[in-house]
């Protein structure tokens, strides 16, 4: 079984709203079903939204939807999203888990057949770290094996996941990709109104 993780917590601080409920031109989607609808169509059966800052009002504008998905609470959220990587794992981690699927609301455009490129490079190799790549770029969503859960756990907040991805990856892991979804990271108003003019695909194919 690979679970995917969806972190939600932060204060999106430099979009000025939570990125969770902003609307994708076009198709009626917010970040957060996009992404979602995006992991149920890769065939993903357990999907688990990590919440956070104004989580009621992100679980109430998810609730109204009939996409399948848990959430789970981060107090700590303040704290970074390895707080909230962290919180995800202990509701996920279970006997038959190899490994769990993270991705960020800040990444919405990411297509189905990239994750569906990432699951099944890590069924063939096991690799500790299987993540798209383009060229220098690394993307999302990224599969992190159960071998490293108790590295995660053990990582210091302040620093984040980075480190831990960084020494565990590996060519067996990387996944080339023309995906420009899995590479763009939406993090503030300019960022959104270069997609709400058109600039980035937004197809979840």
């Amino acid at each position: 079984m690979i679970p995917a993780l969806v972190l939600a917590a932060g204060r999106s601080s430099r979009m000025g709203r939570p990125k969770a409920t902003l609307p994708i031109p076009g198709d009626g989607d917010t970040f957060l079903t996009r992404i979602v609808r995006t992991l149920l169509d890769a065939e993903l059966d357990d999907v688990v939204v990590v919440l956070g800052h104004d989580a009621e009002s992100i679980a109430e504008s998810f609730a109204a939807t009939a996409l399948r998905a848990r959430s789970v609470l981060n107090p700590d959220y303040d704290r970074g999203q390895l707080s909230s990587l962290k919180a995800g794992l202990t509701t996920i981690d279970r006997p038959g888990v190899e490994a769990v699927l993270l991705t960020l609301v800040d990444v919405p455009l990411v297509s189905a057949s990239t994750v569906r490129a990432i699951l099944e490079r890590y069924r063939q190799t096991h690799a500790p770290i299987v993540r798209p790549v383009n060229g220098e770029r690394h993307g999302h969503p990224l599969i992190i094996d159960r071998a490293l859960f108790s590295v995660v756990r053990a990582a210091d907040e302040a620093q984040g996941l980075k480190p831990i991805v960084r020494s565990n990856a590996s060519p067996l892991g990387d996944v080339i990709v023309g995906d420009e979804g899995a590479f763009v990271d939406i993090d503030s108003m300019e960022d959104y109104r270069r997609l709400v003019g058109g600039q980035y695909n937004s197809s979840r194919r």
